[in-house]
């Protein structure tokens, strides 16, 4: 590896895309692979491989970090475990989909989805986070005439009020109860998240030993379906049954209707889906779908990036057995993006303590996508461009005669 102008430039970019990602729960993909490729000068197909690195370590410093954090107005953990649960499996059979239809896609297609899909969703988290920003407008010009933010004392007290619009009680007795970090993991949850990830990353890793197309290789394929089909389906009948609840929307917790889930089911594949197409974290849809659906944006990036650090970290055991990443430039970017996400994720929550606005989660994520969809988009053109100028074949691919590129 050696260290130049290129390598100092890749740094910011990539420690700003990775804290600014991380806070908004999409890990920063958008961002890493366009840097790796005008910047550091990879190829398309290393430069998906070490974003992968990149958005696992971030991703997995915030799961840390997250691991104390609680609700910012319920006596929950920040991280909505069952949640988790419902998208997980299907982000993962979404990626192994999406790594499929990367070959036979051409680019032109991919391109031109990725333009359209990214433009809706920043459109969207946009009008988001102005209908957020003026709920929360309201609130504290309603404190302030009441007079009430007045016997706040500190910041993060005012920061609660803000939010909630109750006022901290000097009782002791109604204070949020504190509790350790074994306390605030939901393990029989996590259990079942970090069993999908070993059964299907299992698969995957046997697929690559037997020839594309096979009996072995499709067998292979068929049998994740029933694992993450399973799972998910699983969680969808005790949500359904009320067995449990998604504890982070509180009041606003509603009756899951059976078609409701399996469109939150269908999208959790979407997003895989997209992640293995183009190199990114699921995050880019379950962050926004997660707000969508009343989430509080502490929560919602805090759950999405720990359904991606399940995701990215399979593709990387996968890169890895491929070789398609040199190591030394893998770990460098692995330890930067890891200490960005640290540092945007203490930033960002004294901001919020300062403020009292969770919106700016919202914000951070618009941004994220915005400067994703340009970079991105601006990529595929160029190379499309460049692929016509050169009368290259832009076609579909075929998947049984893909060679990979050692």
């Amino acid at each position: 590896m050696e260290y130049g102008w290129k390598i100092i430039v890749g740094t910011m970019v990539g420690f700003l895309g990775s804290a600014f990602g991380n806070v908004g729960g999409v890990g920063g993909g958008g961002i890493f692979v366009p840097m790796l490729t005008l910047i550091i000068g990879f190829d398309a197909k290393s430069a998906i491989a070490i974003s992968k690195c990149m958005i696992t370590g971030g991703a997995t410093a915030t799961v840390f970090y997250n691991l104390r954090q609680r609700h910012p107005t319920l006596d929950l953990p920040v991280i909505d475990y069952d949640l988790a649960l419902l998208f997980q499996p299907m982000l993962m059979l979404g990626i192994s989909i999406g790594v499929s239809f990367n070959v036979i896609f051409p680019d032109w297609m991919l391109t031109t989805l990725l333009i359209i899909f990214f433009t809706g969703i920043s459109v969207k988290s946009f009008f988001k986070g102005v209908d957020t920003w003026k709920q929360e407008t309201l609130i504290v010009k309603e404190a302030r005439k009441n007079s009430q933010i007045d016997d706040i004392g500190s910041p993060e007290d005012a920061a609660h009020y803000i939010q909630t619009g109750d006022p901290v009680k000097d009782n002791t007795n109604q204070s949020r109860k504190k509790v350790s970090v074994i306390e605030n993991i939901h393990w029989n949850e996590l259990g079942l998240l970090f069993a999908v990830w070993i059964m299907i990353l299992a698969l995957e890793i046997g697929k690559n030993y037997t020839t594309t197309c096979s009996g072995v290789y499709w067998v292979i394929n068929l049998l994740q379906v029933p694992i993450a089909v399973g799972m998910s389906s699983y969680q969808a009948m005790r949500l359904y049954k009320g067995q449990r609840i998604i504890g982070s929307k509180g009041d606003q917790q509603t009756n899951w209707r059976v078609l409701q889930l399996i469109l939150f089911c269908a999208c959790g594949i979407l997003a895989g889906t997209i992640a293995g197409l183009l190199g990114l974290g699921g995050g880019f849809i379950l962050a926004p779908l997660f707000l969508g659906i009343g989430i509080p944006p502490q929560v919602a990036s805090a759950t999405s990036i720990l359904a991606m650090a399940f995701s990215a970290s399979m593709a990387v055991v996968e890169y890895y057995l491929l070789k398609r990443f040199p190591i030394s430039y893998a770990l460098y970017f692995v330890a930067v993006a890891t200490a960005a996400a640290l540092v945007g994720q203490h930033l960002v929550r004294k901001v919020i303590a300062i403020l009292g606005r969770a919106s700016v989660i919202i914000f951070i994520l618009t941004l994220t996508l915005c400067v994703s969809a340009v970079l991105l988009g601006g990529v595929g053109v160029a190379n499309m461009i460049k692929r016509i100028e050169n009368k290259e074949y832009m076609g579909f691919g075929n998947l049984c005669t893909y060679k990979v590129q050692k």
